[in-house]
């Protein structure tokens, strides 16, 4: 009997300490304390910094048959989908990410974002 009070003192001890050491540092390719799998998160991540994504601001759509099309020159007004003021879409490989608003800075165009797209909504739209 006392050598299950001793036990059960040692489990209480130990999982004490768990709680209240601090966790190891993301990246550091220790494993982790509780499950004992390496934490490569970091390291991951590297693997895929370099990777080229195609980011496109879209101001709005429309759709043209070719006479009209072709006519257009100098001076040619194309009526958009979007209303004057409404945010701008911020699209990578073509999948919505942001929303933003035009600004000019050092005389060129950019885009403050106003709202970033949850990660859940991006998953739907990958249905």
């Amino acid at each position: 009997m006392a050598d299950d009070k001793h036990n059960l003192a040692a489990l209480e001890a130990e999982m004490a300490a768990a709680v209240t050491e601090p966790a190891v540092p993301a990246g550091s390719g220790k494993p982790d304390r509780m499950s004992g799998i390496p934490d490569t998160s970091h390291r991951n991540l590297s693997l895929i910094m370099d990777i080229p994504l195609r980011v496109a601001v879209e101001l709005g759509r429309t759709k043209m048959v070719v006479n009209d099309l072709l006519n257009l020159g100098q001076g040619s007004v194309i009526e958009l989908n979007k209303l004057a003021g409404e945010p701008m879409e911020v699209l990578v490989n073509d999948k919505l990410v942001a929303r933003g608003e035009a600004v000019v800075v050092n005389e060129k165009f950019g885009v403050r974002l106003t709202d970033i797209i949850s990660p859940s909504e991006r998953v739907e739209q990958l249905k």
